[in-house]
């Protein structure tokens, strides 16, 4: 049984914070996700062991192990797995779409290897959490993790449609960011109980997630991120910081997006955090942790599973501050 490796401060804090069931049941979920990477080609598997081996936050699967409970079975185990290796399809898939040439501050797939390799990967990772879930008939689990990966597709393709458009509303950014963000950590909490307030506390706090990183995304620093500062403006993509960016200072729609460099992009940055909009994306993402937060006193959980999900609410804030 082993920790995911580089885990991040808010879920070693719920780790730290849970009983012994906890840990031992995330430790089980790695060595799923390590054995779905085994016997499918030596390229194809060595490049999906090592992005399952740089770890992440594995929120989602946190989720659906909070959710199920201490008495959740193998089902859980295999729920949680899967949704993490459709969360790493989907990041490998989007290094594709944007060129990106580093996740996490490493190299990318795409990078080193190439838009068909980390393609291929990608759809290695994809077609492996569904296989999991269907080898034991799963049913109701695969229907879950079916839809959420059709909201994913849908949040994906808009976001592409609204590149570069500095018209883009507000509530057109947050539909956006509902199907590709908030569908997910819904999914995962209705993976582990498949209960209506489960499911609207994930969306909120998956919500929120979204809002914070793309804040992150303007404030920086690379070395936090993982990233180039401001790496959003020059893939195109419009978000909340500089939509409301934009409604403070009108002389922002001169911007030119397609031209950006770098350099611009970062001088961008300054403008839109000079705008106060990061304090008021911050200000609502704290609103919708609150709110998911209280509507988990309508949910039947033992004191340790209130607590814990509380903490991975906070923790999403945590990644701002």
């Amino acid at each position: 049984m082993t920790r995911p490796s580089a885990v991040p401060p808010p879920v070693t804090a719920v780790l730290d914070a849970s009983s012994r069931w906890l840990p031992a049941r995330l430790g089980e979920v790695e060595d799923l996700l390590r054995e779905q990477a085994r016997g499918h080609g030596e390229l194809l598997g060595v490049e999906a062991g090592e992005t399952l081996r740089a770890g992440g936050k594995r929120l989602r699967p946190l989720l659906v192990l909070l959710c199920a409970g201490a008495d959740g079975g193998k089902d859980a185990l295999r729920a949680a797995a899967a949704i993490e290796l459709v969360h790493m399809a989907t990041l490998v898939h989007d290094d594709v779409l944007d060129d990106a040439p580093l996740r996490r501050g490493l190299p990318t797939i795409a990078a080193t290897g190439g838009r068909g390799r980390a393609t291929a990967v990608g759809d290695l990772l994809f077609s492996r959490a569904f296989a999991l879930l269907a080898e034991h008939r799963q049913a109701r689990a695969i229907e879950l993790l079916a839809g959420a990966s059709v909201g994913l597709a849908r949040g994906e393709l808009a976001q592409r449609q609204d590149a570069f458009d500095l018209e883009t509303s507000e509530e057109r950014y947050l539909e956006r960011c509902r199907l590709k963000t908030a569908t997910l950590f819904e999914c995962a909490c209705r993976l582990g109980r498949d209960e209506d307030d489960l499911g609207a506390f994930g969306a909120q706090i998956g919500l929120a997630f979204q809002l914070l990183d793309d804040v992150l995304d303007v404030s920086g620093p690379p070395e936090r991120t993982g990233k180039a500062r401001g790496a959003d403006l020059l893939d195109g993509t419009v978000t909340l910081p500089l939509i409301l960016a934009v409604q403070s200072d009108p002389s922002l729609r001169e911007a030119d997006l397609r031209g950006l460099d770098p350099a611009a992009a970062e001088a961008l940055c300054e403008r839109i955090a000079r705008s106060g909009a990061l304090e008021t994306v911050r200000e609502r993402a704290l609103e919708m942790v609150g709110s998911a937060k209280e509507g988990l006193a309508a949910a039947s959980f033992d004191a340790e599973q209130r607590g814990l999900l509380e903490l991975v609410a906070d923790g999403v804030v945590q990644r701002y501050s």
